[in-house]
């Protein structure tokens, strides 16, 4: 069996192949990402293939998902790919989907009522559904929730501060996401302390290109996380405000004139990076400018401040702090961001090692926090679809016996 796996970020398509000859084990065929999808920014959007030891890098503008989702088939076809199963991460099913689910006609239409939920995400997963129905029309597709590891969170962690009737009819709480990256890295994290899951206190930091959030994990639980309702509060991000006063999103409305389609597209994609920087949405464009450009340099330092609020925060609701992880494209490969991060955090156990830190690939579990650190700080490569090609063994396992 093959399974074809694609995770929409908000300005990357990653994919993955994986053959499986039972009902457990998943082994890596090819791997590959769509970069700066969609992105306004210094550089040229790419993709790159990796399979039997090579690799192909094609420079292609994509301006949306879609465009990267058919690049990805018109590869399975030149290397004449079998392929069993699609899996998708989707990552807002609202009250309607908390589980992987088997896409059908009536699904699908379900899913298209859930795109408002996440106005970036969605649209680009049901888009990539689509172009995979057209290219392998009687391959057996299915989603895995990004929101399903947040959903044990408790209430006072959930619950926002409005009379009940908004949730009884409207369904407004906190759903969270990258569940599926906070899954794989916090087992991760387990493994290479050599400590049961059950007994850490961790704060997960998934810092990507398009989306960011941090959550707290008490026991192997979801305790609390940054996003909401949707994938819009929290952290500043590339492209999306993060935290606002609400009463900003009234007097656009209200007084200025703006609609709410306006307001939602200038808080979801011409705001964060993008927006203050007027340069990019990409944080390591913004760190190569940062020296000659103020506004390069503010929207870092925005960036900065607003994460370590968000450390500190997690760490206080759980009553310390055992271990912090980076992980997605920035929280990997950005340095600069670990660096900034993790200074002046001594008061609460962080301290890096400029050495380990500067010389961390992002391709391996690495630790880069200095010996005398009371917290452990790990640099940790996630695989939303390794999870994701589980869940799926798991649904037509289920679906089968």
């Amino acid at each position: 069996m093959h399974i074809l796996i694609f995770n929409c970020g908000s300005s990357s398509l990653s994919y993955k192949i994986y053959r499986s000859d039972n009902a457990e084990a998943l082994e890596t065929l090819v791997t590959g990402k769509a970069h700066r999808v969609g992105v306004t920014g210094t550089e040229a959007a790419f993709i790159e293939h990796r399979w039997a030891g090579q690799t192909q890098k094609l420079v292609r503008p994509m301006a949306n998902h879609p465009e990267a989702a058919r690049l990805v088939f018109e590869f399975i076809r030149a290397e004449a790919i079998p392929i069993d199963i699609i899996g998708h991460r989707f990552i807002h099913g609202g009250r309607l989907f908390q589980q992987t689910t088997l896409l059908t006609n009536e699904i699908i239409k379900q899913l298209a009522q859930c795109a408002p939920l996440a106005p970036i995400h969605n649209p680009n997963s049901l888009g990539v559904i689509q172009v995979s129905r057209v290219a392998m029309p009687e391959t057996p597709q299915y989603i895995a929730l990004d929101s399903a590891f947040h959903a044990g969170m408790p209430d006072f962690a959930w619950h926002y501060a409005l009379p009940p009737q908004f949730l009884e009819e409207y369904d407004f709480r906190k759903y969270g996401f990258h569940g599926l990256s906070y899954q794989d890295v916090s087992a991760k994290t387990a493994d290479f302390l050599g400590r049961p899951l059950t007994d850490l206190r961790l704060v997960a930091c998934h810092l990507g290109t398009g989306g960011s959030s941090v959550a707290a994990i008490k026991n192997g639980q979801s305790l609390d996380t940054s996003m909401g309702y949707s994938p819009l509060p929290g952290l500043m991000m590339s492209t999306r405000a993060g935290d606002i006063d609400p009463t900003v999103v009234l007097h656009l409305i209200d007084r200025f004139g703006y609609s709410p389609a306006e307001v939602n597209r200038i808080l979801n994609k011409e705001s964060g990076l993008l927006g203050v920087s007027g340069l990019s949405s990409d944080i390591r464009d913004l760190i190569k400018a940062m020296s000659e450009n103020r506004r390069a340099k503010l929207a870092f330092d925005m960036y900065v401040h607003r994460l370590k609020q968000h450390i500190g925060g997690m760490a206080a609701v759980m009553g310390g702090l055992d271990a912090l992880i980076f992980t997605d494209d920035v929280g990997l490969y950005c340095a600069d961001v670990r660096a900034a991060v993790c200074g002046e955090m001594e008061w609460c156990g962080l301290k890096l090692d400029d050495g380990r830190n500067r010389q961390a690939s992002g391709q391996t579990i690495t630790k880069i926090n200095a010996d005398e650190a009371r917290v452990t700080v790990l640099v940790i490569p996630n695989d939303e679809e390794m999870v994701i090609g589980q869940e799926g063994l798991k649904l037509f396992r289920d679906v089968t016996d």
